[in-house]
């Protein structure tokens, strides 16, 4: 039974880790500030939670501290995300010819 955890901790931190690589790369190759959010939220989040998920699994004992870890971060990033995007807009770091839709623009 160990030996099967063993495993599947390994398989969640491998892809964890992979998911973050993921983020990261395309922190760089991305062309815009709304497009490198998006790739710096969901998979670096998705990535931490399995590495969370990887440290429960091998150690048994603080599942609740990396419940609480990963809860605190489901729940700070989108609201960080957010407001960077906003603030990013506002100081127009946004290329506008990228969006479907513009719902922040002042109407005439």
């Amino acid at each position: 039974m160990n030996a099967a955890l063993d495993v599947l901790a390994a398989a969640c931190l491998i892809t964890g880790a992979l998911l973050t690589l993921s983020a990261g790369v395309a922190l760089l190759r991305f062309p815009d500030l709304l497009s490198r959010m998006h790739a710096a939220t969901k998979p670096q989040v998705l990535g931490l939670l399995l590495v969370l998920l990887a440290g429960a699994l091998r150690l048994r004992d603080h599942f609740g501290m990396l419940a609480l870890v990963a809860v605190f971060q489901m729940a700070t990033a989108p609201v960080a995300a957010h407001m960077i995007g906003r603030a990013g807009y506002r100081a127009g770091m946004v290329r506008r010819d990228l969006l479907v839709t513009d719902e922040l623009a002042e109407k005439p």
